[in-house]
């Protein structure tokens, strides 16, 4: 006798329950191999970490390149040295960037329910027309120069914090507007690089308002294993629940 459920879509049978445990037995195994080598790999970083030089002073972090000192969280401000601006905004910034939308008509197709002359529940399909604002360009500026904790480096050897929304412009009953953002002249915050050949590595975090141990707690809190079980958990989800909704007659 084949056992089934009816779950509306789609029906569900003892022999696709079974096999189903199985695929959740191996997505479980196999997620505990990979978060082994996360976890193995987070030691390493930690261990890293809590053998890196904690610098707060410009005369120290600047002799930490000079000398090849290695692996360092630096505390300090980042500031713009020659900080951009734009007329229709005033003021000054390490960074803006100036969006271009335009206010455009669209078509979909949407499916809805009605009540028919035999007083029963039917779905049709209609088209409806709606309206968006919509990426046309963009621009950006930025200071060519930066300084962190008293020494001057290229924009981009610091990853900047990300940018925040400052104001809309549009004129009355126009089709087009100008959306503004940008990151303020200074913040303070702390680094993780590698001090070496007379300079620190490319692309260094930057962890806004945070100082050394913060950081410190923050990279070493353990949380990437913590969002791949999440990620893998639901993965796992939608890997039963598009094996239920296939035809499994092969099962049987």
């Amino acid at each position: 006798m084949r056992r089934s459920w009816n779950l509306g879509d789609f029906e569900i049978t003892l022999r696709e329950i079974i096999t189903s445990i199985t695929i959740v037995a191996v997505m479980v195994l196999i997620g505990f191999l990979i978060a082994e080598k996360i976890e193995a790999h987070q030691m390493d970083k930690n261990a890293e970490y809590n053998k890196a030089v904690h610098i707060t002073d410009p005369a120290m972090f600047q002799y930490g390149m000079d000398t090849s000192l290695g692996n360092a969280f630096v505390y300090g401000d980042l500031q713009a040295v020659d900080p951009v601006t734009l007329p229709e905004l005033g003021g000054e910034y390490l960074y803006i960037e100036k969006v271009e939308e335009h206010y455009n008509q669209h078509t979909r197709t949407v499916t809805k329910t009605r009540t028919n002359s035999k007083g029963e529940t039917e779905t049709y399909e209609e088209e409806e027309v709606y309206y968006s604002w919509d990426y046309y360009d963009s621009w950006e500026q930025y200071s060519q120069k930066i300084s962190f904790c008293g020494i001057e480096f290229d924009y981009g050897k610091i990853r900047r914090p990300g940018s925040r929304y400052i104001k809309t412009e549009q004129s009355f009953l126009s089709d087009k507007r100008f959306v503004y953002s940008g990151c303020q002249i200074k913040y303070t915050g702390t680094i993780y690089t590698d001090l070496r050949d007379n300079t620190m590595s490319d692309g260094a975090n930057f962890y806004l308002n945070q100082d050394i141990d913060e950081t410190v707690d923050q990279l070493t809190s353990g949380f990437g294993t913590v969002m791949f079980w999440i990620f893998w958990i639901i993965l796992t989800g939608g890997a039963i629940f598009g094996f239920y909704y296939m035809d499994n007659s092969w099962l049987e």
